[in-house]
């Protein structure tokens, strides 16, 4: 079953679809970082890890694309290789979503995180956290490590 849903969302990415436009769409209008109750591409959480019970918590969060600007200087003569753009991060923008969901949900956990939706300006990603503490992942924490 879940092998279908990859086929059917990289089928309708590829054919650039009406439902993956509405979603968008969607995206666009909601929060930077929202926590929301069911994963968008179920076949992707379920692989890396994702599963429905208490204690398992799926965010998504949206992140700038595109390169890095420095502060232009104010003062003093102006140098022929400022560095102002150009610049690049030495982390992708999943390993940057995945730090700033861990700095919103400090209590949580980062599981893994999977990619949901691109346009020119922002990428989103959902993010599985987990929660250590929750009585019934006791057993599930010991089996994993």
């Amino acid at each position: 079953m879940y092998r279908e849903i990859t086929k059917t969302w990289q089928r309708m990415s590829k054919n650039r679809s009406a439902e993956i436009k509405s979603l968008g769409i969607m995206l666009r209008t909601r929060p930077t970082i929202e926590r929301v109750d069911r994963p968008t591409r179920l076949d992707r959480a379920r692989r890396l890890g994702y599963k429905a019970k208490p204690g398992f918590i799926i965010v998504r969060i949206k992140v700038s694309r595109g390169g890095m600007r420095r502060v232009k200087a104010k003062a003093g003569r102006r140098q022929k290789h400022a560095g102002i753009v150009k610049m690049k991060a030495n982390v992708n923008v999943r390993q940057t979503s995945e730090r700033r969901v861990s700095e919103k949900f400090p209590n949580l956990e980062v599981l893994n995180s999977y990619f949901v939706y691109r346009d020119g300006r922002s990428a989103w990603y959902e993010v599985i956290l987990v929660d250590k503490c929750d009585p019934s992942l006791i057993d599930y924490m010991d089996l994993a490590n």
